[in-house]
């Protein structure tokens, strides 16, 4: 039988320490995938987060170096300023993102930084037990917001593409998910042009990917795929909100 798939190379062969349900295993996927398709897998460079993707630097067979939380785009200017031959690319939750590491992301989009950002945004805290999010819906609850976040309160989410949008530094910016397999294609093609954008020496990219959670939304498998269609992707739309790749 002629096999059809078979795991990238740039993957190792340590299981993941993911909860059933979420999305971080199959964008890890996307990832290795396009790096091996691109042929870029000893020049890449993988800065880790702090958060569920704590280990990330043990899944991918690449150069890794681990990050303090949210300074993942700082370290990752610092690797491509010294060696701007490598592939680096920042891989980052939305509190690692959008909470503690706001300035590191904002500022080095403001410089259109030649490297590559994965941005997981499944609206909640997820390693250190459901804590609200800067990117946690209106209503929906959390640990830190048992009855639901209130926008008086709290504020509201933060809708990080629309935000980078303005910023002239900011190349390529697209929001994608991997809720179903027609969405799971495009976030690919989304990734491999995040990296192809840094091989051509674009600028700045990042891919926004809503992530199912069902640990921390205190659901299952299939519900956490409902709410990421009928709630996550009516705050956060998916498309392409900037390409100025060559």
């Amino acid at each position: 039988m002629q096999p059809i798939t078979k795991k990238p190379q740039s993957l190792t062969n340590v299981p993941y320490h993911y909860c059933p349900g979420c999305g971080h295993g199959v964008v890890h996927k996307l990832i290795a995938e396009s790096i091996d398709e691109l042929g870029i897998r000893e020049r890449a460079v993988l800065v880790a987060p702090v958060g569920c993707a704590v280990f990330a630097d043990s899944y991918f067979n690449c150069d890794t170096i681990q990050g303090a939380h949210g300074r993942g785009p700082a370290i990752a200017t610092g690797i491509k300023r010294a060696k701007p031959d490598s592939i680096v690319f920042s891989y980052q939750g939305d509190g690692d993102l959008a909470s503690i590491g706001m300035a590191e992301i904002v500022h080095a989009a403001v410089r259109s930084e030649n490297i590559t950002v994965i941005f997981i945004n499944n609206a909640i805290y997820g390693m250190t037990g459901g804590q609200m999010a800067p990117t946690t819906l209106v209503g929906q609850p959390a640990t830190t917001a048992p009855k639901g976040r209130d926008a008086a309160l709290q504020g509201y989410p933060i809708n990080i593409c629309e935000m980078f949008s303005a910023i002239k530094g900011a190349k390529y910016l697209e929001r994608v998910a991997v809720d179903a397999p027609a969405n799971i294609f495009k976030a690919k093609k989304a990734i491999k042009k995040a990296f192809e954008n840094q091989v051509n020496n674009v600028g700045f990219s990042m891919v926004e990917v809503l992530s199912q959670c069902p640990t921390n939304w205190g659901t299952d498998a299939v519900k956490s795929l409902e709410f990421v269609q009928k709630d996550l992707m009516t705050q956060y739309p998916l498309g392409v909100f900037k390409n100025e790749g060559k």
